[in-house]
């Protein structure tokens, strides 16, 4: 199974892809979807084309993307998720499933530890995808939502399998 894990961000959306086999996990492709700055119509066309072309090249069976957080800034909060809800379009106008993780899921998953900073992640990444150096760190947190996914997830996805069911276009089917 490969699994396309998104970090959204309104400057920088990363991407990572890794194939899951049994209890093993490997790393496929990952990099970061960058907007120049500009208008916020042209950035979430870039973050749309840019997710729409990482499927087309990696053919994900399933995809996760990290759920958005409320923070101090409400303006912030809100570019994040109309970035967030390109990258989700890109994904369910190729037919993929998507999955949502927080943060707090994904550092619990990957570092086991839900308050664990951005270096920890990117280290327990690279250990666990038995990578020589370290992701970007938008990439690295982009493979530990796919990580997590692969965790957690395509468990669900399997009984569903087992009962003849599937998630296509965001709905079972």
């Amino acid at each position: 199974m490969r699994i396309l894990g998104i970090d959204p961000g309104s400057r920088v959306t990363g991407f990572g892809v890794i194939d899951v086999t049994g209890q093993n996990r490997s790393y496929v492709a990952s990099g970061c979807i960058k907007t120049a700055g500009g208008d916020l119509p042209g950035r979430i066309k870039v973050i749309l084309e840019g997710i729409a072309e990482v499927v087309a090249t990696y053919r994900p069976d399933q995809t996760a993307v990290e759920q958005v957080f409320v923070n101090v800034n409400p303006a912030s909060t809100l570019l994040l998720g109309q970035a967030r809800g390109a990258a989700i379009s890109a994904l369910v106008l190729a037919g993929l499933p998507v999955a949502e993780y927080t943060a707090l899921q994904v550092k619990q998953a990957v570092v086991g530890n839900g308050h664990a900073d951005k270096e920890q992640v990117g280290h327990m990444v690279q250990r666990l995808l038995r990578l020589n150096g370290a992701p970007q760190a938008d990439a690295a947190d982009a493979l530990a939502v796919a990580l997590t996914h692969a965790q957690h997830g395509s468990g669900a996805m399997k009984q569903l399998a087992l009962h003849g069911l599937s998630i296509k276009r965001g709905r079972l089917a």
